[in-house]
């Protein structure tokens, strides 16, 4: 009985020892193909991330490119402005180009006309310094024909002479001359107050005189009325007295 019993235990050993090596051999593909599958989806994932790492550098290249291009944009937008501008000075330079080419051809027939104008006027004005005021005008006449001195440059010369002749209207001044007394040549001094009054008097200071506009001539003044006040005038002219009132001969308008 015994013997049999023990016979029976090892018979179920043996049976379950077999079936135990069958399960375990039917689980090892099972596992193999769930470790193949582990790979598979680490490798899977490896490759997502590399992709993702990948997208997001070339969405940040993007961004980056797209702000370069808004940039160039910009860039192209403000060059058309200028280039516009630039074509647009092109054509009013073209434009003046030809302006001032007709313009050129007016000045010297122009700046003739002003001389011939000043040099008029000269004459009909007081005799003061005709030797220094003509002289200019001839000196700029012959400026006109020398291929070295532009229109521009005779205009700018001619405008120069008027300013001078503007300035003496303004001041006062004192020069030594010689003038025509009754056919005489007579060595005075000469007082000149602007435009307003022009007056002589000898070096002796014997005989005060003035220029009368009406005959456009020096006409001889009282030496009592005039002799003082045009020697201290002489003397404020070459700053060697103070400024003061003085009673000087001056022609009144007349009404017309």
């Amino acid at each position: 009985m015994t013997t049999t019993r023990l016979k029976s235990l090892l018979l179920a050993i043996c049976v379950g020892g077999s079936a135990s090596l069958a399960a375990a051999q039917s689980i090892d593909p099972i596992v193999e193909v769930g470790k193949q599958r582990a790979v598979a989806a680490k490798a899977s994932q490896a490759k997502i991330d590399r992709l993702a790492d990948e997208t997001a550098s070339l969405l940040s290249d993007y961004k980056t490119v797209m702000k370069q291009v808004d940039g160039l944009k910009v860039y192209n937008a403000r060059l058309e402005r200028q280039i516009a501008n630039q074509e647009k000075r092109i054509t009013d330079i073209d434009a003046s180009i030809a302006e001032a080419s007709v313009i050129q051809r007016q000045i010297p027939p122009l700046v003739a006309r002003m001389l011939d104008g000043l040099e008029q006027f000269i004459q009909f004005d007081m005799p003061f310094d005709l030797d220094t005021r003509l002289g200019n005008i001839e000196a700029v006449r012959a400026n006109m024909d020398r291929s070295d001195v532009t229109s521009a440059e005779a205009y700018r010369q001619v405008l120069e002479l008027y300013s001078i002749e503007l300035q003496y209207g303004r001041g006062i001044e004192s020069y030594s001359d010689s003038i025509d007394l009754n056919g005489a040549e007579r060595e005075v001094d000469i007082l000149r107050i602007g435009r307003v009054a022009l007056v002589y008097q000898s070096t002796d200071g014997a005989e005060t005189g003035a220029w009368n506009r009406e005959t456009q001539s020096w006409e001889e003044l009282s030496a009592g009325d005039y002799a003082s006040a045009v020697r201290k005038g002489v003397r404020i002219a070459k700053k060697q007295a103070t400024i003061e009132l003085l009673n000087m001969p001056v022609s009144a308008p007349e009404a017309n």
